[in-house]
């Protein structure tokens, strides 16, 4: 929850007004309950959707994930009626199967290091090569999966995403 990358992205969401909740997957951090290798942190994720659902009824819902959060959050947010956009960062595509994005015909943004030591670029646009439409895919040249020195171009990459999917919220300062 407190990783840069995950703080970088919720402030660059919180910023054009989209409501943002971040939160310790169980066994992270201070949070109760032990890792589950995935399992049960997707419990963790509809649970999350749950409450950004009745906090803000009505409004569309972009999940976002960096890492093993990618992985968890967007197999729950590709499935969940509810989420209308996903984002993954770092997605760790070298170790886990992401395959079940083949399915997700929802607006996709990925943004990935091109030194990413989880996720390869090649096995990132083989993959990417196999989505359905809406997709897009930046990588951010010299990063590695932590983006570290270029935080600022992974905000911008998500910053140019969203004037194209939430152009209403191009010059918005309001919450949603």
């Amino acid at each position: 929850m407190h990783n840069k990358v995950v703080y970088q992205a919720a402030k660059t969401l919180h910023r054009r007004g989209v409501p943002v909740l971040r939160f310790n997957f169980r066994g992270a951090g201070i949070s109760e309950g032990q890792h589950d290798k995935g399992r049960g942190e997707r419990q963790d994720v509809r649970a999350a959707l749950d409450y950004l659902a009745k906090e803000f009824p009505g409004l569309r819902i972009l999940l976002a994930g960096f890492s093993f959060g990618a992985w968890v959050g967007l197999q729950v947010g590709c499935a969940d009626e509810r989420v209308t956009d996903v984002i993954g960062l770092g997605i760790p595509v070298d170790s886990s199967d992401l395959t079940y994005l083949r399915d997700c015909a929802k607006p996709k943004l990925f943004v990935q290091g091109a030194n990413d030591q989880f996720g390869s670029r090649t096995n990132v646009e083989k993959l990417y090569s196999e989505l359905a439409e809406p997709k897009k895919l930046v990588f951010v040249e010299n990063a590695d999966h932590f983006f570290t020195g270029h935080l600022s171009e992974m905000a911008g990459a998500i910053d140019q995403w969203l004037d194209g999917t939430f152009p209403e919220l191009r010059h918005s300062s309001t919450t949603l």
